[in-house]
This record gives C-alpha cells, structure tokens and sequence, in this order.
C-alpha cells in the first residue's frame, strides 16, 4: 500500500478501536483487532497477556532493532461527554471517539509506518510494533510484560500525542506515602502531640524546597501534595497523619537519589509506592533526533508520563494529535493529523542509520 490507502487503512482501524471498549485490563476486545489484522496479512505475531507485537519480514539478529510501540487501553469516559464516547464519526475533519487522540491516532499511525517498511528488503535496521496494555495505569501486564518477550531494543519510538514534535525528555514519576506521627490526647486539655500539626511542616517543605539542579530540558522537580488523612472525632488530638505526594522527576537525579534528598529534609517517614517509572531523555546527537530536526519537528521535554518510563534503553516519543485533548470529554483526533503522523514517521525512518 502507498501512503494514501495506508492513512484510510489506519483511519479504519482507528474506528474499530473506538468502537471496541478497552479500558486498561480489559483489552481483549481490541486486541482481536490486531489479531485478525495481521492473521489476514500473514504477519506472523506474538501475544503476551494483553499485548501483541510483529517483527518486519527481513528481521536479521545482525541489525539494530527499532520499536515502534503505543498502548491500545484507554481511560474510562467522563462525566462531561456530550457524544457516545464509543461511537467513531468523522466531522468536519474530525474524528471523535474514546482513545482517538490517547493514543489510537499515534497508534495506528505507527502500525500503517510498519506496513509501509514490512516487506523492504534492504532496512538498515530492524522494526517491531508492538501495541501494549495498561499504559494508563502504568500497570505490570503492559508494556513491561511485553518487554519481556521482546528481542534487544536500540531504540523506541513511542506513540503518543505530541502534533508531531519530538519528546526528547520525559519526567518520571514518584508517588509517596508520607506518616506522621504524634501522641494522641484529649483536645480540651494541654495533652498529646498533634500529628496534623507535626505533618504541616512537612507539607510546607515540600511546597516550597527548589532541588539544586534543574533539567536543561525538563526544568524543576516538580512535587505536589494531593491527599491528606487524620483524626477520628472532634476531641482527640490525632497521633497520626497521612499525606501523599506527586513527585515528577527529571533527569537531573535518579529516583533514589530524590528519595534520599527528600528524607533528609523531613520528619514524617516517607515510602514510595514504587521507583519503576523513570524519567528518560535522548541525546540530541541521537541521529533520530538530527533527522526529526532536518523534517521541522520541535524538540521539548514532556511533563507527561508515557511507557517511555518502562523503557531500559534509548527512546524518543512522537505522535500525531494534541496532549491538551487527552482524557477530555468528546475527544477527538484531525483526520488530517493521522496521514501527516505516518507521513512523519515515515520520513523520520526511510534513510537513518542508527
């Protein structure tokens, strides 16, 4: 197919996406898509829970292998939906639906980009597409269980909705449960030491604290405080105080070393959920990078989390659409911008050499 009747093939496909519900964990409905996509193509293809993957027709293990990979979960529609989140309509050149723009458009765009390269003989390197589960819970049955079966990667680009420009650095993410911890007593009384009061200076810290070093692409540590629980009656002094914190990291410190900075400054004991979900860049040397700049694309680094954050090697990620419409009721995605997403992808590929 050329690149016109491959934008109506992934505009078809992105329909049939929409149409089929997929919150994460329960992707089974979308994931037969692919099924039935690459069973009628003769694409031989690998499943592993609710994710699925290809390799090229000329795969050789002497090659570099680049990943194309995008998530086909999606969130559940919110209260603010004036249309049928799961019915897929095109108007005024704009398709409405659940998950078109996060991330069925960077989606599709990329499984068309793999069908255009599939049966070239000469690729100087190798290509998968892999379309992963759970990107939206960052959950362990996505795309780092389909890491797991995959071969070695030197490179991923990774579907999500940026119009077009390159997200050369992405911050991680750290979630904290923060404790703490007073004496309890009797509110009439000059009893008990009050653990809201104690948590307080905590909270303020970390509202105010500037971490030394800044990212020259993804600027300050950003941490926010977004949940807070004590007390049970009116007159008793709380001995306990518990508090979250969003903490969006760059790659001005690994994971640990913000963890380790945090708890020197406060008194509250502080345990993160996890330290799985990194923050990640690319260096602007990176011939991927040199080639999107050659095509107009924007380099910036993204606040947003994507599965770059799973990723152990060299990834950038690209997409058509607008992070601005994701998770938005009426979500939509411009035709237009899926044919310019293949096209870009195409264009990123066709004569780079890793």
């Amino acid at each position: 197919m050329n690149l016109s009747e491959l934008s109506d093939f992934a505009i078809d496909v992105l329909k049939k996406l929409i149409e089929t519900p997929s919150f994460s964990r329960e992707e089974q409905g979308t994931l037969a898509i692919f099924d039935h996509i690459f069973r009628e193509k003769n694409i031989p293809f690998q499943t592993i829970g609710n994710n699925i993957w290809v390799k090229n027709k000329f795969f050789s293990p002497e090659k570099d292998t680049i990943l194309l990979n995008s998530h086909h979960d999606t969130v559940k529609p919110n209260a603010g939906y004036t249309r049928d989140p799961f019915k897929a309509e095109i108007i005024d050149g704009k398709l409405f639906g659940l998950g078109s723009n996060d991330a069925g458009g960077p989606l599709v765009s990329l499984l068309a980009t793999f069908l255009y390269f599939n049966e070239k003989e000469n690729l100087p390197f190798n290509l998968i597409f892999g379309a992963s589960a759970e990107e939206e819970i960052s959950g362990k049955n996505g795309v780092e269980l389909l890491l797991t079966d995959l071969p070695k990667i030197a490179l991923a680009i990774v579907g999500e909705p940026t119009l077009m420009d390159m997200a050369i650095a992405e911050k991680g993410l750290m979630v904290l449960d923060c404790t703490a911890k007073g004496v309890a007593g009797h509110a009439a009384r000059d009893e008990g030491k009050n653990a809201i009061y104690k948590a307080m200076n905590d909270i303020e810290w970390f509202g105010t604290f500037d971490f030394p070093k800044t990212s020259a692409t993804l600027g300050p540590i950003k941490m926010s405080v977004t949940q807070i629980n004590a007390g049970t009656q009116h007159n008793v002094v709380p001995d306990v105080c518990n508090f979250v914190v969003d903490v969006r990291a760059t790659d001005s410190y690994t994971l640990e070393e913000t963890l380790a900075i945090i708890k020197e400054n406060v008194n509250c004991e502080v345990v993160p959920r996890s330290i799985r979900l990194r923050p990640s860049g690319i260096s602007t040397d990176h011939p991927i990078v040199k080639r999107g700049l050659e095509l107009g694309m924007k380099p910036y680094g993204s606040p947003t989390l994507s599965d770059q954050a799973l990723m152990p090697f060299t990834s950038i990620k690209i997409g058509p659409g607008d992070s601005a419409r994701s998770h938005t009721a009426d979500e939509f995605i411009y035709v237009d911008e899926i044919k310019k997403g293949i096209e870009g992808y195409v264009g990123l590929l066709e004569g780079m050499v890793l």
